[in-house]
């Protein structure tokens, strides 16, 4: 395979990967899609609306449609955000998901290889090689690439290799477990588990420093945890979870865990001809952890920027991916850093953010943020309101809801 050249080689076949591998190849460049296989990412798997209209997602993807959330605090109290007319959070299962994206990917004129990436090459000729092996123990092969695109999730082999300071990247790690729904009057009631909603878990014994979740898949449902606390239990907590919430006389279908960055690199290229996308590039929405829709948006303008710089000859152009992101959604990620770094450092806190959540203000503007993914100006009063309010609960200036 040393023999061909390709315009990119994208490494990595998640929701970025696998976007901007569609768009290089519906752009008309040449693209091998390298993924390592055997790995489903662990993940919610809430989308929103604009994701499926932005990324042209057929419906028929979605194995459930939550109409609101739950958030539980600290000491049981539990208020419900529902979504309202607006929409929905739409709920995908990443195994069926990402395998639909990598077919499009291929079906738009991308090639698809199963390998796992070793390491960027250069030698005497104008274009790097990217090394591979097909499996472990396998020998390892080359092919050549005008670009690479590191879509190869959080601590990116390529971003260390290639890019400055990568390793340093702060991760929260993630873990759930895939189980069986619950029958619809497993519990006579929706207070456990409801198939349209999505339970959100702020307390302290579940994750010390994010949240825990119960998010329904249709037939199955995610219950999961993240913390970036090295020491803190995992799988204990989500077992913690599951015994609380009388879920362990669900069947468990499989177990998955993975880091999550928790902030952009300040760099997504080499100035040459290497590029960055999604977890590769730390585009995880702090608070949340949301990462699909924003992994896409990362591979849509990594592989534009790629494709410039394919057509020019330009590297600067790389540059342009980053820069594009952070106008459209950089200021929201600084919000939600600052709401993860107030909101989730103590049980007091994790309680009067809970009961911010009952404020119908936040409720409106924090689903109209989900569903466009950008701030709402509509509305200058409801956010005077917010800021006043969250400085209250921030300051102790209001007691929090018993």
């Amino acid at each position: 395979m040393t023999e061909k050249i390709y315009d990119a080689v994208v490494i990595g076949g998640g929701p970025s990967g696998a976007t901007a591998a569609t768009d290089l190849a519906l752009a008309g460049h040449s693209v091998l899609l390298m993924e390592r296989g055997g790995r489903i990412k662990p993940c919610g798997g809430a989308v929103p609306p604009r994701m499926l209209e932005d990324f042209d997602i057929p419906h028929s993807l979605l194995v459930a449609k939550a109409r609101s959330a739950r958030m539980i605090a600290p000491s049981g109290r539990a208020v419900d955000m529902p979504v309202g007319e607006i929409g929905y959070v739409g709920m995908v299962d990443r195994e069926d998901f990402d395998e639909w994206l990598r077919e499009r990917a291929e079906h738009s004129g991308a090639e698809r290889l199963m390998g796992t990436f070793e390491k960027v090459e250069r030698d005497e000729h104008a274009h790097p090689l990217v090394t591979f092996r097909r499996e472990r123990g396998a020998p390892i092969e080359s092919v050549r690439a005008r670009c690479i695109v590191g879509a190869d999730g959080a601590r990116s082999a390529v971003a260390k290799q290639c890019l400055p300071d990568a390793e340093r990247v702060k991760c929260v790690f993630a873990y759930h477990e895939i189980i069986k729904s619950p029958e619809p009057d497993a519990f006579g009631s929706t207070e456990v588990f409801d198939p349209n909603r999505c339970d959100v878990f702020y307390q302290g014994k579940l994750s010390p420093d994010f949240y825990a979740w119960v998010f329904p898949h249709g037939d199955t449902a995610s219950v999961g945890v993240g913390s970036a606390n090295k020491g803190f239990s995992l799988r204990g907590a989500v077992s913690t979870m599951r015994s609380d919430l009388d879920l362990t006389r669900c069947e468990t279908i499989r177990r998955e865990g993975a880091p999550i960055p928790l902030k952009p690199l300040k760099r997504w290229d080499n100035g040459a001809d290497v590029i960055v996308a999604g977890d590769a590039a730390g585009i995880v929405a702090p608070a949340s952890g949301e990462g699909i829709y924003y992994a896409m948006v990362g591979g849509r303008v990594s592989a534009e920027a790629a494709s410039t710089f394919l057509k020019t000859g330009e590297a600067k152009a790389l540059r342009t991916a980053r820069k594009r992101f952070m106008k459209e959604h950089g200021r929201v990620f600084w919000i939600l850093g600052m709401m993860q770094y107030f909101w989730y450092s103590s049980d007091k806190r994790r309680e009067r953010f809970v009961d911010m959540c009952d404020d119908k203000d936040v409720q409106h503007l924090t689903w109209q943020a989900y569903m466009n993914k950008k701030l709402v100006r509509s509305k200058p009063m409801a956010h005077i309101k917010i800021f006043l309010k969250d400085t209250a609960h921030l300051l102790g200036l209001r007691p929090a809801s018993s």
